[in-house]
Parts: structure tokens; C-alpha cells; sequence
């Protein structure tokens, strides 16, 4: 492939004066690993000429509202943060390819697919390294890559496609930094109260993991090689895995009990959606491909999953929060035996009883919880591969909304898979019910697992 030229390198500030402060951060920001999600915006045909000083204009306007993501992170003490917001500004990079889109293929994230985002320097001084950076990069064929990196401390999923959306929004003057739904920077909503209570629940969600049967921790399994793959399904296929998950039960119909909380869906049982089939089928595949050459039924397993918290509370979190509100949760425990002797609706009810489990209650433990801890790198260094897995969903966020003035993205995807057993569920771009999988897993098990993936559908 050909290598993508850097023609320049602009820091984008705030358009107007704003607000020089400090915002304390919540536990939900505190628990998140000091990284910067990483997406590309995909655009094959845009139908008008690409202004980039439009998109440097607008990306100023925007900083006004959304005026910390032109800030930068200090270190406190205890080994947590705090974030300074004094308009130091974005980095924005204009770049080109001399080749096509289909150099890319269907862009599976990738060490080639991430060169796409600009570079971040985690060798920098912490308050040196900038919240939000873009990168353009123009392609010979008329295509265009939107490659972005924004501050998982500052911001989960939800909140950075809500100010994506509003910056594409003011860049084809649909809408000005005045009339778009307003940003609360108020970040008290997840706060512990003070002085901190004891949690009301025990948090198994940050013990370890279970480790492979005869190794006492991930070392060996973190140093094997890895690839990542990019799967689709179409609607047929979706409800094909629907239909079932919501077809059988599993031999042992006793729901296990997470916690003790009074959780009334649970009285209320509706049938397995979209989310729990595949995210159900994920795990039963990966399971039955780790253990294809080696008989490794007893071997404990389980998947992190990520639970977006807003309405989850007796008071809901606004609409208009910028932050992190995203909770993980993990299923219980399984055998990879169980998971593949059972029928996919047993994967799914586990899938279920993690998500199903973050109550008002719960997340209030959960942050109480968080707040006694003093070692915040244990907590949010924690390795997910194998036998685990660590799966979000983006399925509920309008990802494909980014109209910058050119029409809508035709791919919206993570660049890079930080490690084994990460994975990424989609929408796929044209509103048809199709759903696009991207997972990270160890070489010699990849082959097997889209065998599984696709057996029977």
C-alpha cells in the first residue's frame, strides 16, 4: 500500500471565550483507561466538494459549547484526575492517499486501517496530550476518510457521537453552536457521595478474571499473536439467530441470581432481542473455537459488557450529558462445556443477567465502590482475552448521522482492536437491519470461529 502524506497539522481552538475551570471527574471517568477512541468515518462519493476551513470553522463553533474537549487531563493525587478546560485547543491534519477506498477493503480495524487517525503521543506530559484530534485524508479516487480520537476519560460512546453529530450538523449549516441541544458538563450525576458509603453490593465485576485451567495469570496469553476480523449479517440472518435464542430453553431453567435486587423485568420475561442473540452467539463460538484442539469443557469463562446508565437511574441522567456513563457488567461464570451443549438461549439469559442487573441501586454501589479504590490502574489494566471477552454495542447510537455537507457516511467503525477477545457490534450503514461484528482474537482460533459464526445461518 502507499503511505499517507501529512500536508499540515492546525490546533483548532474555541471561537469565542469560554469558561477557564476545573472539572472534577466522576468515578465513571476515573475507571476508564487513559486512551482516546479511535473511529473512521468512511465517505465513498461525496456528492460536493469537501471544504476543509467548513470543517475547521465549524469545529471551532463547536468547542464553544462543548468547550472541554479543547481542554487537557491533569494527574492528582490518589492517581486520579482532573480535567482542566482552558481552550488549548483540538489537533486537526489534513492528509491524502495516492491509492483508492478499495486499498482498504472493508476496513477491519488494523495497525493500516489506524494510520487513518491521527497519532496520539502517550509519551507526552499528560497535560500536553489533546482531548479531541482529526485527521482528513483524501483519497485519488474522490473518497474520504474522517479518521477521529477522542479521550475516553472525557467521554463514553453516547456523548461523543452526541457532539460529532452536532459538530456535522453546524458544518452543513444545518444548525449554529447556539441552537443545538446544549451540552451539561455537570458530571455530579455519578458522583459518590461524601463521605464515601460502603457499597451495598459485592462488585465481582472488578475481581480477576478467570485464567486459563493450569496458569495462575494472563502473561503467556497477552505475548500470542492476534488478528482482527470484520463479519456481517443480514436482517434474515439476525432474526435467523433470534428466532433461535427465543426458541428453546436451556436444560437448567433456574434464572441465576446476580444480586439480590428486586428487578422487575426479570418477573416480566419478554423475549431475547437483537443484541442478547448475538452477543450470546459471540460467545458460544468463541468458546467452541478455543477449545478445538484441546478438551477444555471446565473451563471457566464470562464477557464484559459495557451498560450505557442514563435511564437506568430513579433519576435519569439528561439527554444532554457529556461524560462518561457507561458501566461494565459481567456475566456469570460458564463452563465453555455448558456453552456448547446448551441451546443459544442459555448464552443469551446470561447476557441478559448482566446487563439486567444495573439498577439505580447497583450503579450507586458500583460508584461507591469505585471510590475506595486506590489503585485505579488494577481496575482499568485489566487483560480481556482468553478464555474472556469484552464486547460493546453500538447498535443503539446514530453513528451514521455524521452529514458534514457531503451526504452520509458509507462505514462508521473503530480503527484498531486493542487486544484479544474485543469486539465491536454495528449497525450496518444503509437502515436495511443488517448488523456488522468486528472482533480481535488469537490467530490460531480465528479460522474456527467464523466457521461457528456462520454454521447454520
Amino acid at each position: 500500500m502507499e503511505s499517507i502524506t501529512i500536508h499540515s497539522s492546525s490546533i483548532i481552538i474555541p471561537n469565542l471565550p469560554t469558561p477557564n475551570l476545573t472539572l472534577p471527574l466522576s468515578e465513571a471517568d476515573q475507571f476508564r483507561a487513559w486512551t482516546h477512541i479511535s473511529t473512521v468515518y468512511v465517505y465513498k462519493s461525496p456528492n460536493t466538494v469537501v471544504v476543509v476551513d467548513s470543517l475547521k470553522s465549524s469545529l471551532s463553533q463547536i468547542l464553544v459549547p462543548y468547550y472541554p474537549f479543547a481542554g487537557r487531563l491533569r494527574l492528582i493525587v490518589g492517581g486520579r484526575l482532573e480535567l482542566h478546560c482552558c481552550a488549548a485547543g483540538v489537533v486537526f491534519i489534513e492528509a491524502s492517499y495516492g491509492g483508492t477506498l478499495d486499498d482498504y477493503s472493508d476496513f477491519t480495524p488494523s495497525d493500516v486501517v489506524r494510520k487513518l487517525t491521527p497519532e496520539v503521543d502517550y509519551n507526552s506530559p499528560m497535560e500536553d496530550v489533546p482531548m479531541f484530534l482529526v485527521q482528513v485524508t483524501r483519497f485519488n479516487c474522490g473518497g474520504l476518510v474522517i479518521g477521529l480520537n477522542v479521550s475516553h476519560t472525557l467521554v463514553d460512546g453516547v456523548s461523543a457521537i452526541m457532539f460529532i453529530n452536532s459538530w456535522a450538523s453546524i458544518a452543513r449549516g444545518e444548525k449554529t453552536a447556539e441552537s443545538i441541544l446544549q451540552p451539561s458538563h455537570d458530571r455530579n450525576v455519578l458522583q459518590a457521595q461524601k463521605p464515601f458509603c460502603t457499597p451495598r453490593f459485592y462488585h465481582c465485576e472488578y475481581d480477576v478474571l478467570p485464567f486459563l485451567i493450569g496458569c495462575s495469570d494472563s502473561e503467556e496469553e497477552k505475548m500470542k499473536e492476534t488478528k482482527s476480523t470484520l463479519l456481517k449479517l443480514t436482517r434474515e440472518q439476525v432474526e435467523k439467530l433470534r428466532t433461535r435464542a427465543n426458541s428453546s430453553n436451556p436444560t437448567n431453567r433456574n434464572i441465576d441470581k446476580v444480586v439480590d435486587v428486586v428487578n422487575e423485568e426479570l418477573l416480566q420475561p419478554r423475549p431475547y432481542s437483537r443484541y442478547e442473540s448475538i452477543t450470546g452467539h459471540i460467545w458460544v463460538c468463541a468458546s467452541k473455537a478455543r477449545n478445538i484442539n484441546d478438551d477444555k469443557s471446565k473451563q471457566s469463562t464470562l464477557v464484559q459488557i459495557v451498560v450505557n446508565v442514563r435511564q437506568r437511574l430513579r433519576k435519569p441522567i439528561p439527554k444532554n450529558f457529556c461524560g462518561n456513563a457507561a458501566l461494565i457488567s459481567i456475566t456469570p461464570q460458564c463452563k465453555f462445556g455448558e456453552l456448547k451443549s446448551q441451546p443459544l438461549s442459555y448464552a443469551a439469559k446470561r447476557i441478559r443477567e448482566a446487563s439486567w442487573k444495573m439498577t439505580d441501586e447497583y450503579v450507586t454501589s458500583a460508584i461507591d465502590f469505585l471510590a475506595t479504590q486506590e489503585d485505579t490502574i488494577r481496575v482499568k489494566g485489566t487483560f480481556w482475552g482468553n478464555p474472556n471477552l469484552s464486547i460493546v454495542s453500538w447498535m443503539s447510537m446514530p453513528i451514521y448521522d455524521a452529514d458534514f455537507g457531503w451526504g452520509y457516511p458509507d462505514y462508521v467503525g473503530p480503527s484498531i482492536l486493542d487486544n484479544d477477545g474485543k469486539a465491536f457490534i454495528m449497525l450496518g450503514p444503509n437502515n436495511d437491519g443488517s448488523i456488522i461484528i468486528v472482533i480481535r482474537l488469537q490467530m490460531k482460533y480465528m479460522e474456527d470461529f467464523k466457521k461457528f459464526f456462520y454454521e447454520d445461518l
